[in-house]
């Protein structure tokens, strides 16, 4: 079995990217053999096309809701389940992976599609290719092309697998706004060495890049009567935080983990500003306050902290509802704390509740209520015995979000990465307005704190015709209240995406639809009542748009004589 051609092609137009992998294969041998196709793609992507070809005969994926797909499957495969076409294969990544068996001398041609919002985190976008041919290819290319209207700030690739040799298989070209990359290594430079047939290629492609912003109120961008608002200010004082860092230590975190987030915490306690308050809690079936309140942190209760941190060990249970509560009740006693602040609490644990409270719905109604809007609670689940779906639920309810870490070697700086990200609150309490009776569809637009480096994207649909948008943007700042005003004239602005050969069509409303159906998700995981109504919301969406999302599956069929149909479900990192 031969893969003679494989080819990347990405485009990426105002950060919405569209990336289609396409793979022929052939089979060399005198017999029927089993073609794979494998593909790992970015977790926020939604597939949302798949076909194989087999000696010209299209076999292609359909899209349809998630419980119909299902029955027709259990129906198609009475003996049983198989496991579905994509599992989750890491911290960023899932894998799409088919089979088929082909003839001697037949020819097969897979190719998928997908497509995501690519998120600005500290400061830059990032857009990940895998690559693992797991053998030589004739034709290997990845096309990456970057349309940003707003002009490219500055734009670098980045791989795990680059030789000199392989260097020079990589160009790059780019003015103002556009970029092309091309990767397009011959089959020497594929090889370890010259003698044996194996391959380099094998990791990450990576491309980062960041857009210029000019004007205060962000930038806005139109295509047929659907607009995209971007908006991340720059150079803005900072908020002073009041942090309480909640820390399991029962028993499953004892030896590598606990070390890992000693690591991690000393590196994050010299992150800290100076006019910045902390304070520590760790639990197992005790709660222990390393301070009874917060303190400044000055670089003498820095260096106390520090040595505190250092003793942390991990034995017995796990009292997460009472450790939380304590955070909670510290920061509502605290005293003498910067005016204008950001309050708030990160839990990391890496298991169940089994000491005080353990139903978790209590917990998580516990903690609502006296949260009550006040703090912001991200939570930090630590490898995979913690329930993630009880801590993402937990984050969102109270203006956070949850984040799993992965129990590999980099823990430790994904712990640190993840206090990057909230490191910098720069503006508080955002409001994205625009004229009510003009816009349909809008999407989320309030949103109750902006971390620098990060990005506010808001979409919607301008139902009537307008010729100019009008945007108004109201936030605090450290330093005042904010209030930003533009105005969009929409003609000139669908003129930009008029000619340009690397927009898909409607990009921005498939913008729209992606980013809706994100924020259904999101908001149906701490809904109470209207869980349905925002499901079948999403639903509506995915089927619309044709998007590979946790309520759609793609029932993907092959030949007669082989297993007939499989299912391409998409896995959400709660299981």
């Amino acid at each position: 079995i031969e893969i003679y051609s494989l080819h990347v092609d990405c485009k990426v137009t105002s950060r919405f990217a569209h990336t289609i992998i396409t793979s022929k294969i052939v089979n060399r041998a005198n017999e029927s053999r089993e073609a794979t196709f494998e593909v790992e793609l970015p977790k926020p992507a939604f597939i949302t096309n798949f076909s194989m070809s087999i000696d010209g005969k299209v076999y292609p994926g359909i899209i349809k809701e998630k419980a119909s797909a299902q029955k027709e499957y259990d129906t198609a495969v009475s003996h049983g389940q198989s496991a579905g076409l994509v599992k989750i294969t890491g911290r960023k990544l899932e894998q799409f992976h088919v089979s088929v068996s082909i003839a001697a001398a037949s020819k097969v041609t897979f190719e998928l599609a997908y497509e995501e919002l690519l998120k600005r985190q500290l400061g830059k976008f990032e857009l990940l290719i895998k690559v693992r041919p797991k053998q030589l290819v004739k034709h290997f290319q990845i096309d990456v092309h970057i349309f940003e209207p707003q002009g490219i700030r500055f734009l670098e690739t980045d791989s795990t697998f680059m030789t000199n040799e392989l260097t020079e298989a990589l160009t790059k070209v780019q003015n103002e706004t556009k970029a092309h990359i091309l990767f397009k290594p011959t089959v020497d430079q594929q090889k370890i060495n010259p003698e044996l047939d194996e391959t380099l290629l094998n990791g990450d492609f990576v491309v980062r890049y960041d857009v210029k912003r000019g004007a205060t109120a962000g930038d806005i961008q139109i295509v047929n009567g659907y607009f995209v608002h971007y908006f991340a200010p720059r150079e803005m004082p900072v908020f002073p935080k009041n942090v309480i860092f909640v820390i399991d230590r029962s028993g499953s975190m004892a030896g590598r983990k606990i070390e890992q987030t000693r690591d991690a915490l000393l590196k994050i306690l010299q992150d800290l500003r100076p006019e910045d308050h902390f304070s520590f809690i760790t639990f197992n079936s005790k709660v222990v306050e390393w301070k009874s309140s917060l303190l400044q942190a000055t670089a003498e209760n820095v260096a106390s902290a520090a040595g505190f941190v250092q003793t942390l060990s991990a034995s017995g249970g796990t009292d997460i509802n009472r450790a939380l509560l304590t955070a909670v009740s510290m920061l509502d006693k605290a005293e003498r704390l910067p005016g204008r602040s950001v309050s708030m609490m990160i839990l990391l644990t890496d298991g169940q509740p089994t000491s005080g409270e353990s139903n978790v719905e209590v917990i998580q109604e516990n903690i609502q209520k006296a949260v009550d809007g006040k703090y912001a609670l991200f939570c930090l689940g630590f490898g995979f015995d913690v329930s993630y779906k009880f801590l993402e639920k937990m984050a969102l309810s109270n203006g956070g979000i949850a984040r799993r870490i992965y129990e590999n070697a980099d823990a430790a700086l994904q712990l640190q990465g993840f206090y990057q990200e909230v490191a910098t609150p720069i503006l508080m309490k955002i409001e994205m307005q625009y004229p009510e009776n003009a816009i349909e569809g809008l999407t989320k637009n309030n949103f109750k704190l902006f971390f620098e480096g990060s990005e506010i994207i808001v979409s919607g649909k301008i139902s009537n015709e307008l010729d100019l948008l009008p945007v108004e943007i109201k936030a605090q700042t450290h330093a005042s209240d904010l209030t930003l005003k533009e105005e969009a004239n929409v003609k000139e602005k669908e003129q930009v995406f008029q000619n340009q050969s690397y927009v898909f069509g409607n990009f921005i409303e498939r913008l729209w639809a992606y980013l809706t159906i994100q924020q259904l998700l999101e908001k149906s995981i701490s809904a109470e009542e209207d869980k349905k109504t925002l499901e079948a919301q999403a639903l509506e969406l995915s089927l619309q748009y044709n998007f590979v999302t946790p309520l759609t599956s793609m029932v993907v069929t092959k030949p007669t004589g082989q297993q007939q149909t499989e299912l391409a479900n998409k896995p959400t990192e709660a299981g």
